[in-house]
């Protein structure tokens, strides 16, 4: 038995479903980024100084060498006053 009703065979209930997901997807949104100026100071704060990566790039020069010279007492007596509480 077959049933039939108005207009049956242009219902379709998911049609306007379908066109609104279709007519969303034309147009892509694209991420977007905004930094403040406050987080650009203090990106600038940490950046670090001239001499100071003078002196990293010093050290650095000096390990790849094999000229970079541990002083063991100085190493150990700062480990000591850190582990101690000084």
């Amino acid at each position: 038995m077959r049933i039939n009703g108005p207009n049956n065979t242009n219902m379709n209930p998911y049609k306007n479903h379908f066109q609104k997901q279709v007519d969303t997807k034309t147009e892509p949104k694209k991420d977007q980024l905004e930094i403040s100026s406050k987080a650009k100071e203090m990106l600038e704060k940490d950046k670090p100084n001239a001499e100071r990566a003078a002196y990293v790039q010093e050290i650095k020069q000096a390990v790849e060498n094999g000229e970079y010279k541990v002083d063991h007492e100085k190493t150990a007596r700062k480990m000591i006053d850190f582990w101690s509480g000084f």
